[in-house]
């Protein structure tokens, strides 16, 4: 039955044209009632659909069903002129440029680029919910990728991040912002809120779409949005649970193959997320020159399409004495600096100097275990973020999954 209290309804932003408003807003879901504000955005590459379909689908579904909702829900179409075209990207890849200095100007910037104005549209929407809901806020991002895979979540690694995904039946992905510059969760996250991705599938893949449906379904009842029992929480669960086919949770990225924009690649066929692979076998070729895997790990994210910068990655499973350590030693990372050949970076202490022909023993994975993500500067020298540092864990304090 329909309640009159819950509608899909477009937001009243009059600086925004009406059309590009309308389709921009897949719906939004109120109810007067204190919780939440949750945003999912989705189509952000405009030849991943199933997202944008899913949402539509749930949406539906929880109007049909006059399910109570808690708080806001927001579902959000990204790169609108790529979708109808359904091509990743017409000028530049939208989730690569959300980069601190570009946000900082972004007003400013002028320029003949369909993605350009496609970001300034979606932050200043996403800008007025911040600015006029209530938190705790949650933004998550569905994706599909080019290669046959399961479903996973892609997610920077911070505490409140890990202990918010840890709630789902699918593989974590850690450290994926190392490798990435610009994705639009990434500066998200970096402003202190929950936020990661969701790659629920293979590109136009019926079952994506199913993949989609079980994670948002599972995520208004993780967030508190609506009560799970409502959304038939353990069928979505099982189902999710049995799409994801694997026992193991965490994983990070510690490597990858680069694709710059004027490069020949071609991946090796058949290759799908998680495959192990071996020392000497083909993996792909970059400018008419082999690339070998170099020993045998599991490789993630093969690239099956013209468009994207990134070949592939290699993941490797994270042992759980690993993230308990962690856990704790993010509480002293002032130690790091008693260590020769690294120093704070700025008065704000948020990130690291590292000179690399001092503290070459220091490996990346003894910062990560201090909460520290790297990235190479000119010379000798890494600078590593603070990844706890912005993570505004009080605003979350007294949801379930926290506690």
């Amino acid at each position: 039955m329909y309640s009159p209290l819950m509608k899909t309804e477009v937001i009243e932003e009059p600086t925004l044209p009406p059309l590009q408003k309308e389709s921009r807003v897949i719906g939004k879901l109120h109810q007067n009632l204190p919780g939440p504000t949750v945003i999912f955005t989705a189509g952000i590459h405009g030849n991943e659909p199933t997202g944008v379909q899913a949402l539509q689908n749930v949406f539906d579904e929880l109007l049909t069903l006059d399910i109570t909702i808690r708080g806001t829900v927001y579902a959000l179409k990204g790169n609108l002129p790529a979708l109808e075209k359904q091509v990743r990207y017409i000028d530049e890849d939208l989730n690569r440029v959300w980069i601190q200095n570009r946000m900082e100007n972004l007003d400013e910037i002028e320029a003949e680029n369909s993605e350009l104005d496609q970001q300034k549209e979606l932050w200043q929407l996403l800008s007025q919910i911040i600015n006029e809901e209530a938190g705790p806020f949650y933004f998550f991002d569905l994706h599909t990728t080019s290669c046959q895979t399961i479903p996973f979540l892609t997610v920077n690694d911070t505490l409140l991040n890990r202990k918010f995904t840890a709630q789902y039946p699918a593989p974590i992905i850690l450290g994926i912002e190392e490798y990435l510059d610009g994705p639009l969760l990434s500066y998200v996250n970096e402003l202190g809120y929950v936020a990661f991705g969701f790659e629920g599938g293979q590109h136009d893949d019926p079952q994506a779409i199913i993949n989609h449906e079980d994670f948002v379904q599972l995520t208004l009842g993780f967030t508190g949005s609506a009560d799970p029992q409502s959304l038939n929480h353990f069928f979505h669960f099982n189902r999710l649970k049995e799409a994801s086919e694997t026992k193991y949770r965490f994983y990070e990225i510690y490597d990858y193959q680069p694709v710059a924009q004027n490069d020949q690649f071609s991946m090796t066929p058949g290759y799908r997320n998680f495959q192990r692979v071996h020392e000497g076998e083909l993996l792909a070729e970059l400018n008419n020159e082999k690339i070998y895997a170099q020993e045998v790990t599991n490789i993630f994210m093969p690239l099956y399409q013209q468009q994207g910068d990134d070949g592939f990655f290699f993941v490797r499973r994270i042992p759980k004495p690993f993230l308990w350590l962690s856990k704790f030693l993010r509480k002293f990372s002032f130690l790091l600096t008693i260590m020769p050949g690294v120093k704070w970076n700025d008065r704000s202490k948020t990130s690291l100097l590292v000179n690399e022909n001092i503290a070459r023993f220091f490996t990346k994975q003894i910062f990560h275990l201090f909460g520290f993500r790297s990235k190479k500067l000119s010379g000798k020298y890494w600078l590593m973020h603070n990844r706890e540092r912005t993570s505004r864990d009080r605003e979350y304090i007294d949801t379930k999954w926290y506690s």
